[in-house]
């Protein structure tokens, strides 16, 4: 896998760059440097009537004739090959990387060690795009999209902070806080008023608000369901909260893709739970919640699925309700509901199903609690939760039940992430199938007639692994077969 490239923001002024080749995309890079400052030096045989007419005004430095490595004796912070010849260009990218220079050759992402962007300026804001110099067509169409949603007031928002950078800093020397009236300016009436070109009464209202404004950070804690791994599930209201935490304490089983939508700067910290291996217990995790939030942070607890769903939630509320620190909830999409969509299994069903139960099957003390005679009776579908290790006792005390050996299951492994594999069978069968296929955690088991509706409605990664089990007629049907 290739590495990710670091975006950087450099700053050319008064600095040497090297560029070599005379044509128009020549003429594009030496744009975009000399609108950074940069000192350009152009080599090339001929230069296109762009790069001639800087030449001669003096903005750019002509190095006339094909390229010589001693081009790079004289420094150059960065350099850039572009004269369209392929080997060429290859030529000045090992001279380059030989002397630790940085280099992009166009359209050769291979040979180039940085790539210069396409750049959104509002004012002092930029915003970058680049997509490895692989794809630059799309690059183009997002900055497009972009150019139309940000408008000039981005810019003026960044300068007027700029002007009351110290007063804002002595006002709010505490990080959190400052970010916190920061992100409070970003509301109305602020950025009306610099769509309006209102400038004055703009820095009118963030003088009367920071006078006002209260130096002291109050702490928080959110609950904020995860979901189950994709983080396309995720809520605006969860993204929202990832992005104002000062902290974020999160399970075991949230997923890279989701943390790495949090704010970069976030304490990340994990405090997750396993039946075999490393667990921060309950009370540590009640512990750190209240010490961060009594140190003025905004926390956010992020949990696998739903915070109220075998998630603890409850348990948490109290003690911050206890401890009478502000709280709030973010629901999120509970593994049940997003697993059985992944796979293509209604958990209702007109026909094979008319309610739906999710049990948690963690422990033998749990699975000791349930009602077992309930839960096998028939149309119902069961989603259990934490169970691949009880597979053996569930199997059992289900068909003990009464619930048929032919009722379909449906494993569904890592369910909504890239990795998703889903193991279909019967119940008779069901310890003896995750076995075959070393199904591990996580994994939800969904058992039911509506199961067996995976191998058809399947729409997401590999198909269904396993025997598929027959689907029950629908109701009607044995009458409509007796009048034909």
């Amino acid at each position: 896998m290739t590495a990710a490239l670091l975006p950087l923001f450099a700053d050319l002024r008064d600095r040497p760059v090297l560029v070599v080749g005379g044509g128009q995309v020549a003429a594009r890079k030496v744009e975009a440097l000399l609108h950074a400052g940069a000192r350009v030096r152009v080599g090339a045989p001929a230069l296109g009537p762009a790069l001639h007419a800087a030449a001669e005004a003096g903005t750019i430095e002509w190095l006339r004739g094909g390229f010589h490595p001693g081009w790079l004796d004289t420094p150059a912070w960065l350099v850039v090959a572009a004269s369209g010849e392929r080997a060429i260009d290859r030529d000045v990218a090992r001279a380059a990387h030989a002397q630790c220079r940085l280099v992009q050759v166009v359209g050769d992402p291979q040979a180039s060690s940085f790539h210069l962007p396409l750049v959104i300026e509002r004012g002092a804001l930029q915003i970058a795009l680049s997509s490895g110099g692989h794809a630059p067509a799309v690059a183009r169409h997002l900055r497009r999209w972009l150019e139309s949603l940000l408008d000039h007031s981005w810019g003026g928002l960044v300068a007027l902070f700029a002007r009351r950078d110290a007063a804002i800093r002595a006002r709010h020397p505490d990080a959190p806080a400052r970010r916190r009236f920061l992100d409070a300016q970003l509301a109305v009436p602020l950025p009306r008023l610099l769509r309006q070109r209102r400038q004055a009464d703009a820095q009118t209202w963030l003088d009367t608000q920071l006078a006002h404004s209260a130096s002291a950070p109050r702490g928080s804690v959110t609950l904020v369901g995860a979901g189950p791994g994709d983080p396309g599930l995720l809520t605006l209201a969860a993204l929202r909260a990832m992005n104002e935490a000062d902290v974020i304490l999160h399970d075991r089983l949230v997923s890279g893709p989701v943390l790495a939508l949090a704010r970069q700067g976030a304490e990340r910290i994990e405090v997750g739970k396993s039946a075999s291996g490393r667990s921060t217990h309950q009370d540590d995790i009640h512990a750190l919640m209240l010490a961060h939030a009594r140190a003025g942070r905004r926390v956010v607890r992020l949990k696998g699925g739903d915070p109220f769903v075998f998630g603890r939630g409850g348990e948490e509320l109290e003690f911050l309700r206890d401890h009478a620190i502000p709280y709030e909830v973010v629901p999120g999409i509970t593994a049940a509901v997003a697993c059985a969509a992944y796979a293509g299994i209604p958990l209702t069903h007109r026909d094979h199903a008319q309610s739906v139960r999710l049990v948690t099957a963690h422990c033998r003390d749990s699975l000791d609690t349930l009602d077992w005679n309930a839960l096998a009776r028939e149309r119902q579908t069961l989603a259990f939760y934490m169970g691949v290790g009880a597979l053996d006792t569930l199997q059992e005390r289900l068909l003990a039940g009464g619930r048929g050996a032919g009722t379909a299951f449906a494993l569904v492994e890592n369910g909504s992430r890239p990795e998703q594999r889903v193991v279909i069978g019967q119940l008779g069968e069901l310890a003896r199938v995750a076995r075959q296929h070393a199904v591990g955690s996580p994994a939800l088991l969904i058992l039911g007639d509506v199961a067996a509706l995976a191998p058809s409605l399947h729409w997401f990664g590999a198909p269904p692994l396993g025997e598929p089990p027959s689907l029950p007629a629908k109701p009607g049907d044995a009458t409509l077969a007796h009048a034909a």
